[in-house]
């Protein structure tokens, strides 16, 4: 999609990306930069996160920092 930064280098990001996104006003986002691509990564507050990911991580046999070098 195609959008044109104003003249305060500010963007409209598009109703669709917002959606898929999950962005509303007052959402936090990264902008991270590789190359010639800028990305835009909405930051998740911790909640969110965990429940993204409930269930799903498995720290078993993660060593202990006693067995770290």
């Amino acid at each position: 999609m195609k959008v044109k930064v104003s003249s305060k280098y500010q963007v409209v990001i598009p109703l669709l990306v917002r959606k898929l996104l999950g962005l509303q006003a007052g959402t936090e986002v990264d902008v991270i930069v590789k190359g010639n691509v800028a990305y835009i990564v909405p930051i998740l507050p911790m909640e969110a996160l965990q429940r993204k990911f409930a269930g799903k991580l498995n720290f078993k046999g993660l060593r202990d920092k006693k067995d770290r070098i």
